[in-house]
């Protein structure tokens, strides 16, 4: 480029804009003259980084393609703006439809156009001032927010002999006067769970460490549903787990019986948690025998059950799907001779604790007060039995924790009672007034899994969940 035509150059891009340059001449390696002006950005105090730049040129070069294109849009228009100009001055012969009239919509059109475009452009300018603006705001408040950082002070963490675990030691510490990124290490120390788990997660205090659990019920919590029966065999009924689950059951696999109706058999099984509250079975056991009542628990891998219309437990081992023993209870009223208050064929109600498997009744001999027997659990002989004070009918229901039997006051009262406990330890019964929630106002099963530390109930087509507390011994 001849010499003449760069200063040009340099004077056309200092009158751009820019407030120094610089222009000098000088051989290159090879002995060719070589002219050079550089010229400061009006806008910019630095250049940006490699990724920056790279980003930049890309947005221009598209922004340049896009002008490029509207600029031979433009041109286009203008040609034949200016060709049609031509033919009307010049009076050219024209084609059937190339009339004085056409021609002027001709030129109307393209004027329409060319403002069209000139208003779309506009928006376009205004549309990239406003982002312009939005980034340099946010550039601003990040500088600023970088600035901050680099004032403040992170108050000194206070380490304890109870807080840090012995040996445990700080291998980096965060670096205020850097905002890179920054890589964070430390090493721990293994501690026994003991120390750190002082409570359960429902925030009630967990049993010592190498303790039973065991203590005298002082707390019930509030209701929590899991499921609501879908028909209206599902009224009340009875669900469960296994606390001492046997292979191929788990410690969450769920059974569950919907008890109203006659010759009731069927018996859910869910593998899952999840399946159980969805209502998607995994399996369906129909029993040999049909059951009576809301009284069958499971413990061991086997379901234990009142055969229907009789005095009889039954166990029923659900890997193999077979009955393995039955019992006679002695005495035991069935079939509405003592129920509890709630009615529903509730004579005999079996029931598990952290000692084993119970069964709880009453006879013509003890008057209709609950008789409490020790079962084995393999062929069903009663190993122990006790007599109460308590009067069967006159309770909602019952359950046993820690060999401790307790009663509830109401199966439909919203602020029920646990009203009694009898402690076959000592063979003594108190009166006791532990809040006890029926949300639903029909209660019709309440059993202890002494594996979750909770009451598991029906109530009202709904299965529900308590957290308890208990005191220690």
């Amino acid at each position: 480029m001849p010499a003449v035509q760069l200063l040009l150059l340099a004077c056309l891009v200092w009158g751009v804009g820019a407030r120094t340059a610089q222009f000098r001449k000088a051989n290159d390696r090879s002995g060719r003259c070589q002219y050079t002006f550089s010229v400061a950005s009006p806008n910019e105090s630095s250049c940006p980084e490699q990724g920056q730049a790279m980003s930049a040129i890309q947005d221009l070069q598209r922004d340049s393609s896009e002008q490029r294109a509207a600029l031979e849009s433009t041109e286009a228009r203008l040609s034949s703006l200016e060709a049609l100009l031509h033919r009307l001055t010049s009076g050219q012969a024209a084609a059937p439809w190339d009339t004085q009239e056409g021609l002027q919509r001709e030129l109307e059109l393209a004027y329409r156009d060319l403002v069209r475009d000139k208003s779309a452009l506009e928006e376009e300018k205004r549309r990239l001032q406003a982002e312009n603006g939005d980034l340099a705001r946010r550039l601003e408040s990040s500088s600023k927010e970088v600035a901050r950082l680099r004032r403040g002070q992170c108050p000194q963490a206070r380490s304890t002999s109870e807080d840090v675990p012995p040996g445990s030691k700080e291998v980096s510490k965060w670096n205020l006067e850097n905002v890179d990124f920054q890589e964070l290490k430390s090493e721990l120390t293994e501690v026994p769970a003991s120390r750190i788990l002082k409570e359960s997660p429902s925030g009630h205090p967990r049993s010592e460490e190498g303790g039973t659990g065991c203590g005298e019920l002082v707390w019930v919590g509030e209701p929590v549903t899991l499921r609501t029966a879908e028909t209206l065999t599902g009224k009340y009924g009875v669900w469960m787990r296994d606390p001492k689950a046997a292979y191929p059951y788990t410690q969450e696999t769920t059974w569950r019986i919907d008890t109203v109706g006659t010759d009731v058999r069927q018996v859910f099984e869910y593998d899952l948690s999840s399946q159980f509250l969805r209502g998607y079975p995994s399996k369906v056991h129909v029993l040999p025998r049909p059951l009576e009542s809301t009284g069958a628990v499971v413990y061991q891998g086997s379901l234990y059950f009142q055969g229907e219309e009789s005095r009889t437990v039954i166990r029923y081992e659900l890997r193999t799907e077979t009955l393995k023993a039955e019992k006679e209870i002695p005495g035991a009223g069935y079939h509405g001779q003592f129920p509890y208050s709630w009615g529903g064929y509730t004579d005999i109600d079996l029931a598990v604790d952290e000692t084993g498997l119970w069964v709880i009744y009453s006879t013509e001999a003890a008057k209709g007060a609950i008789v409490l027997s020790k079962l084995n659990p393999e062929n069903l002989e009663l190993e122990q039995t006790w007599e109460t004070n308590i009067r069967k009918q006159s309770v909602a229901n019952a359950f046993i924790i820690c060999s401790t039997l307790y009663t509830i006051s109401s199966y439909s009262l919203p602020d029920a009672t646990v009203n009694f406990a009898y402690d076959t330890g000592t063979g003594s019964s108190k009166a006791l007034t532990v809040p006890f929630k029926n949300r639903y106002k029909y209660s019709s099963m309440i059993d202890y899994n002494p594996l979750e530390k909770k009451l598991f109930a029906w109530d009202n087509f709904n299965m529900v969940t308590y957290d308890i507390k208990l005191s220690q011994m």
